[in-house]
């Protein structure tokens, strides 16, 4: 039975994450502590804020390695925007911090190749996906989801971005590897769309 971590490390605001899997009927709690994951099948770690912040907060409250154990157990695991920056190797916001590593790539600053679209990308955008699979199903072609965003994973090319935006040229957007995704957009923000990709996430193995 799917029972769905969404992991509180104080970085961003849960309830709208809440919210969508009590519409879609789908188990949830908010996580706390470490012990706290065991019980669950599936785990979100969402976060708004800075890279350097979202990693010390994991580590004071020790869910970095609770959630790598957790990932090398083979359970699903899902980072939204921050979340996903920080399955990253490291992150370049402010200074130089090592993530979580649960996939290879670093992230950087937002520099798009028209000087004139601003950063951060606030708004809805276009994604365009790589490959499909279970995790796409239903979505169509080119669904639209709610970005907020300034860094990015720097090699939007890389084997495990499975999905991309135009925003001044690719962004990585949504990656893929194994039980580990990552979503840069809002699902949870992003309407019908990401109310679909959230039912799939919790009913993938």
């Amino acid at each position: 039975m799917t029972k769905v971590g969404i992991v509180d490390c104080g970085i961003s605001n849960l309830g709208s994450m809440r919210n969508a899997f009590d519409f879609l009927g789908i188990d949830s709690r908010v996580v706390h502590r470490p012990n706290e994951l065991r019980d669950c099948s599936h785990i979100v770690l969402p976060g708004d804020g800075t890279f350097p912040a979202g990693m010390r907060r994991l580590q004071e409250r020790g869910l970095d390695q609770a959630i790598r154990g957790a990932a090398t157990a083979g359970k699903m695991i899902l980072g939204v925007c921050l979340g996903m920056q920080l399955f990253s190797e490291g992150g370049d916001e402010f200074e130089l911090t090592r993530g979580l590593a649960l996939v290879p790539g670093r992230v950087v600053a937002m520099r798009p190749n028209d000087r004139r679209l601003p950063v951060p990308q606030i708004g809805w955008n276009r994604v365009s996906f790589r490959r499909t699979g279970p995790l796409t199903e239903g979505l169509g072609e080119d669904p639209v989801f709610y970005f907020m965003q300034s860094y990015v994973y720097a090699d939007p090319a890389a084997p495990i971005v499975v999905g991309t935006c135009d925003y001044g040229g690719p962004v990585a957007v949504m990656i893929e590897q194994d039980n580990i995704l990552g979503f840069q957009f809002h699902p949870e923000k992003s309407q019908r769309a990401g109310l679909r990709l959230l039912h799939n996430f919790a009913h993938a193995s």
